[in-house]
């Protein structure tokens, strides 16, 4: 019977690379709850062991149960009827099964019905949801909506909202988008006004699509609450709840991800209470939500990715031509040693994200946290997150590409589930910010040598060790990053040659700091992990020099070009 925690080591690899007694100490503080709570562990290895027995219960449910399921989900999908959504019946099972588990709530806080587990745990978790049915993860995986209410909103809300979310009797949507504000949120129309001030009631008006499990009890929704200030400073963010003025028009009809209802919403009056402070709901919740958003469809990503390589990689073995397996073939095995390298480095980041924006949620919520800690990791983790996110999402998308190529033709047929992992991958990275947005998010933390700055203390602790070697190649490439970044400068009053380039410089970056992920792995003495990082380093010169030289020359060919060509 397949566990998709227990056949999978390098989730519990990259996990054990992180400091989990550091982790757990954020969450538990003194284990003062093993008081009051029976599960609440006592110390931190009664955590970890914990930990790791829930990972094995979420891989049993999604290996055993939620897989299974996946292709009938993709054919059938969701019904619409009279303005009401009917989720098909394995997806209300597999909430069932979850919520059965107490999986529902797994980062929030035990005294509404969560598990308190670190952000890093979470994640893992839901990897392995998308790696079953990346559909399900968008009701069972997006906790940060339930973490938002628990971080911004007052205690009567949290009481009211949070155990049914723990419990799986409501799911959750964040309702940002409309039809003319996707990418540009500060352009959001949706009107919020004071109905009750005194009961801090709000009416809110217009309309919103392509809203993710916008079919859902609970709904976060970002509205302009100051009619006469156009931007960001004039939104906020309101908790609304499904019935009375809120009317579901239609599911989209879509590539993939069929089991997850998109909706289109249409507000009349709809009641609904502030969340956070009143001119915030961009910069504050909003930002709050999407950082943990990048996060989580970063696992998804790599859930996808991971289900298509083990697809591709079982065909590669059983599939004979030329009288040998194709696994045998270099042009074969080629790909499938690609996809692993890029997932394992995906995972490497993404979970090294988690656990940044988990010390960043201990100090944040630490009245006596040094202050320039703090800031420190606000910063790390405005760089990070969109790193995360673009890379994961992008990988997905190139994994999922080249396992339909080695299946060849077969690949292309829905025998296989290689092409709903294809159609489902596309998704990732378009919605809760394109790839484009995440470069936008990233660019500033870089040029500003955040990443730089955290990349040299993780080099400078691999020089001492048997990583040493890969972390001399690391530096070695670090002039070409800097010669990039110093074009980069020169150009800085032109905002079209910065928005440009910006992802040349973005990936020159990246592919640094994941070369630098990948030698901490290999530093812990795991010779598979030596094997992976010196493949990833054969081509990264290749990769940061001509990335680096391409900036260096400052054209402007593209700026001008581009314009007539697409005239």
């Amino acid at each position: 019977m397949p566990n998709f925690y227990s056949d999978n080591p390098d989730i519990r690899f990259c996990i054990g690379q992180l400091d989990m007694d550091k982790a757990a100490l954020l969450r538990e503080g003194d284990f003062a709850e093993a008081k009051a709570y029976e599960h609440a562990p006592r110390n931190a290895d009664e955590a970890k062991a914990q930990y790791d027995e829930i990972l094995k219960l979420a891989g049993d449910i999604t290996g055993n149960f939620v897989a299974p399921r996946a292709k009938q989900v993709d054919i059938e999908g969701n019904q619409y009827r009279d303005g009401e959504v009917i989720l098909h019946p394995h997806i209300r099972a597999s909430i069932k099964d979850f919520a059965g588990a107490d999986l529902m709530g797994l980062s929030l806080p035990r005294c509404y019905g969560g598990l308190n587990l670190p952000i890093v745990v979470k994640t893992a978790a839901i990897e392995m949801v998308a790696r079953a049915d990346a559909a399900l993860m968008n009701i069972v995986g997006l906790q940060d909506i339930a973490e938002t209410i628990e971080e911004f909103g007052d205690e009567a809300m949290k009481l009211e909202t949070l155990p049914r979310l723990c419990a799986g009797e409501d799911t959750a949507a964040m309702v940002l988008t409309e039809p003319d504000a996707g990418s540009d949120l500060q352009s959001v129309r949706l009107r919020a006004d004071v109905a009750d001030e005194a009961k801090g009631l709000w009416k809110l008006n217009g309309s919103k699509r392509f809203i993710t499990n916008g079919c859902g009890e609970i709904l976060l929704v970002l509205a302009r609450s100051e009619q006469a200030t156009a931007g960001a400073r004039g939104l906020s963010v309101f908790l609304v709840k499904k019935g009375q003025g809120v009317r579901i028009r239609r599911i989209e009809e879509k590539l993939g991800i069929h089991g997850s209802p998109t909706c289109e919403i249409q507000f009349n009056d709809a009641p609904g209470r502030l969340v956070g402070q009143r001119k915030r709901g961009l910069t504050d919740v909003g930002l709050a939500i999407m950082n943990g958003a990048r996060i989580a469809i970063a696992a998804q990503a790599l859930g996808i990715a991971e289900a298509a390589m083990r697809s591709a990689t079982a065909y590669a073995h059983s599939r004979v031509q030329f009288g040998r397996p194709i696994r045998q073939i270099p042009a074969v095995y080629d790909l499938l040693a690609q996809m692993r390298i890029r997932i394992e480095a995906a995972r490497a980041l993404t979970y090294h994200t988690a656990d940044v924006v988990e010390q960043l949620r201990y100090h944040e919520r630490s009245p006596g946290a040094d202050k320039a800690e703090t800031k420190r990791l606000v910063r790390l983790a405005t760089v990070l997150t969109p790193l995360a996110k673009l890379y994961a999402t992008e990988i997905a998308n190139q994994v999922a590409s080249d396992a339909i190529q080695v299946l060849g033709g077969s690949g292309y047929m829905k025998d296989y589930p290689v092409e709903r992992h294809f159609r489902d991958a596309r998704i990732t990275n378009i919605y809760e910010g394109t790839t484009q947005l995440q470069v936008v998010g990233a660019i500033g933390g870089i040029r500003a040598g955040v990443l730089r700055t955290h990349m040299d203390g993780l080099l400078a602790q691999l020089a001492k060790g048997s990583a040493a070697d890969l972390a001399a190649k690391i530096t070695e490439l670090l002039p070409a990053m800097d010669k990039a970044m110093a074009v980069a400068n020169t150009n800085d009053k032109d905002p079209e040659f910065n928005d440009l380039y910006a992802r040349w410089l973005v990936a020159i970056a990246l592919d640094l700091f994941l070369g630098t992920l990948l030698a901490e792995q290999a530093a812990s003495g795991n010779e598979r992990k030596r094997i992976v990082a010196e493949a990833f380093f054969a081509e990264l010169p290749m990769r940061v020099k001509g990335a680096a030289d391409y900036v260096a020359q400052a054209s402007r060919v593209l700026i001008e070009g581009n314009k007539k060509i697409i005239d």
